[in-house]
């Protein structure tokens, strides 16, 4: 059982930044791939960004790219997601999740294939 807690949430004015964290638990971190979602009120659930248990390799989704970066620090067991240049329309509850992948080089974008999820952080952004 692997447990994830987010933090660095909050409100940031539109181009604003800010810098998620995701804790895990565990001694096995670096074998997990990791993923980042989220979701606004009445919205599905989406991926974010997500990286590979070395972080050797990464994927973000359209709406992101170029804004935001996933990294991790295996030896922290920690996981990162550092947004700039945010809108709006990046208002949602952000989640970190993991799921033990079937090679060390797949990352999936499917909420459905992760099998561990923090409580979410909250980031709200201002015009």
């Amino acid at each position: 059982q692997v447990q994830l807690v987010e933090s660095g949430g909050g409100l940031v004015q539109t181009g604003g930044s800010l810098r998620l964290s995701c804790a895990a638990s565990g001694r096995t971190f670096s074998r997990y791939s990791m993923g980042w979602f989220r979701q606004a009120p009445g919205k599905e659930r989406e991926f974010v960004a997500g990286i590979t248990g070395s972080g050797g390799s990464t994927y973000y989704a359209d709406s992101v790219k170029g804004r935001f970066t996933i990294s991790r620090d295996n030896a922290k067991n920690t996981v990162y997601l550092q947004m700039t240049s945010l809108k709006p329309e990046d208002t949602a509850a952000y989640y970190c999740a993991c799921d033990q992948p079937p090679s060390p080089w797949y990352v999936s974008p499917r909420w459905s294939e992760y099998d561990y999820w923090g409580q979410g952080t909250q980031v709200t952004v201002s015009s």
